[in-house]
């Protein structure tokens, strides 16, 4: 039980690690971006619709990272099904129409968890992207208010 533990850890490890650099990037990206201070509606909005594309493809990796464990380790019987599998553990789906081995199960719970975090990370971010767009509209908004 100690080692699926410390491969479960290992795992939900890489995917941290996968995440924050995903998020760095992104942030340096969209940090730049005019949009961020644009007032109108479709600037934004499209900043917001790569910034979820961009989370979703790093979510995307860390799901397969677990399902290409779970069929090298033959926990489940092909690729096609390990990412499936993987998918709706790491998103806390979890319809049960896969399982993994009695001996793997503990790591589906470790996946479901990590999944949780992962995705708890890229919310936060989205928030901080969004009250960086709020503040330099107010200070945009401040600018063209004030008297000369």
């Amino acid at each position: 039980m100690i080692t699926k533990l410390l491969i479960a850890w290992s795992l939900m490890a890489l995917c941290v690690t996968v995440h924050a650099i995903g998020l760095t990037r992104a942030f340096r990206w969209f940090d730049r971006s005019p949009a961020l201070a644009d007032p109108r509606f479709w600037p934004p909005t499209w900043l917001f619709i790569r910034i979820a594309g961009w989370l979703i493809l790093i979510h995307l990796i860390e799901i397969s990272l677990w399902a290409l464990f779970y069929a090298w380790k033959q926990g489940l019987p092909d690729l096609h099904s390990a990412l499936y599998f993987s998918s709706v553990t790491y998103t806390t789906v979890g319809y049960g129409d896969l399982v993994l081995p009695r001996e793997w199960r503990l790591v589906g719970g470790v996946e479901a968890l990590t999944g949780i975090l992962m995705c708890g990370w890229s919310t936060g971010f989205f928030f901080a992207v969004v009250n960086r767009m709020y503040q330099l509209q107010q200070v945009d908004v401040t600018e063209t208010h004030q008297p000369k």
